[in-house]
């Protein structure tokens, strides 16, 4: 198990709780904002909350950052997890109060969950069943079973390969995509106890 990870900080993301989950499992955990060691990461962790534009312009304004991260991650395969709007960020674009423009590594777009039965609560919050695609026994990071959530908006994938696992909130909604070495969940492992733990887990032992 390669257990050295950069955890990205760029002042969007649940950084103490996602740290504290890493070094449950055993991750030798680098916090940091500097593009130099993400260049020399062996595997790269963002996390993320709130809103997609602040998350996408703090990562931008992290000097060097989104450059590193096409390096090590895009050219040089190093496994990546995204969390939440760390997930979110793969997308092409996200449209919560306008268009805003995504890391674009997973063809798509971030909308706002909108149910057809108006019973159906917004935000997306809490545990919820996760179901992988027929297609996802080739990935091995996301599992079936249950999982914390909080989220507004949903990634919308344009190619369904990418996307390997749903959960279901008034509709089908995307848990998990994946794309070579990239993977993004929407649920939380930080929050999901053993099976959040579990999914950090495949993750370090994951050989994309």
């Amino acid at each position: 198990m390669d257990s050295s990870v950069a955890l990205i900080d760029y002042g969007a993301g649940n950084l103490h709780s996602v740290h504290n989950a890493l070094n449950a499992v055993g991750a030798n955990v680098t916090v940091t904002a500097d593009a130099d060691v993400v260049r020399k990461a062996s595997r790269i962790v963002l996390p993320g909350v709130g809103a997609f534009k602040a998350c996408g312009n703090g990562l931008r304004a992290v000097p060097g950052m989104v450059e590193a991260l096409e390096d090590r991650v895009k050219n040089g395969g190093a496994p990546f997890l995204g969390i939440c709007v760390g997930m979110q960020l793969l997308a092409t674009r996200g449209l919560e109060h306008g268009s805003h423009e995504g890391l674009g590594w997973i063809p798509g777009e971030v909308k706002r969950i909108t149910p057809h039965d108006p019973a159906i609560k917004i935000p997306h919050m809490g545990w919820n069943d996760i179901a992988l695609m027929p297609h996802a026994k080739e990935h091995t990071v996301v599992e079936a079973g249950e999982a914390y959530f909080l989220h507004s908006y949903h990634f919308v994938a344009e190619d369904p390969y990418h996307v390997t696992a749903l959960t279901d909130h008034g509709e089908g909604l995307v848990a998990a995509v994946t794309r070579g070495n990239i993977c993004g969940v929407q649920y939380h492992p930080e929050k999901s106890q053993g099976f959040g733990l579990a999914t950090l887990t495949r993750f370090l032992e994951w050989k994309p």
